[in-house]
């Protein structure tokens, strides 16, 4: 987690602190299981081609947990996610497997977020942001919105 942002510290333009991901077939699996989303989509590839994706597409969900990631390292410990929200733009597909433990070099997806507004409302500091996935081409695959409060130094 990084170290606590305050509401005096953001200004409206500024960018939410970046982080990357990777998704391999495995954690797609590792997913599938833990969500209960078998869709055959997510790790069969002769299924996905016949359906008209080509691979194996990553879950939605996994990518709005990423940005769920990337909004709760940068608000730090004391801040609170009110509202967050994602669509899902375009498809995502995952690097392959090389072995059991390493995967083929492939795509990095970033999360990244700039501040849009803030502003008190019922003695909170709040800071509205907008968010997304980037894959490696620098395309918004999952745009979304959140809403945080953060602590004040006041």
């Amino acid at each position: 987690m990084s170290k606590q942002v305050y509401f005096e510290d953001v200004e409206v333009g500024a960018e939410v602190t970046p982080i990357s991901k990777i998704a391999t077939t495995q954690k797609l699996v590792m997913w599938a299981g833990a969500s209960g989303d078998f869709n055959p989509l997510h790790y069969d590839s002769s299924f996905a081609a016949s359906r008209g994706v080509g691979d194996p597409i990553i879950h939605g969900r996994i990518k709005a947990h990423w940005l769920v990631h990337l909004v709760e390292n940068w608000i730090g410990e004391d801040g609170k996610i009110k509202k967050i929200s994602c669509q899902y733009r375009r498809t995502d597909h995952p690097r392959k497997m090389n072995s059991e433990i390493t995967c083929e070099e492939g795509e990095t997806w970033w999360c990244k977020g700039t501040i849009t507004k803030k502003y008190v409302q019922d003695s909170e500091h709040i800071v509205e942001c907008d968010i997304w996935v980037e894959n490696g081409s620098g395309e918004k695959t999952t745009p979304g919105k959140a809403v945080v409060a953060l602590p004040s130094k006041e």
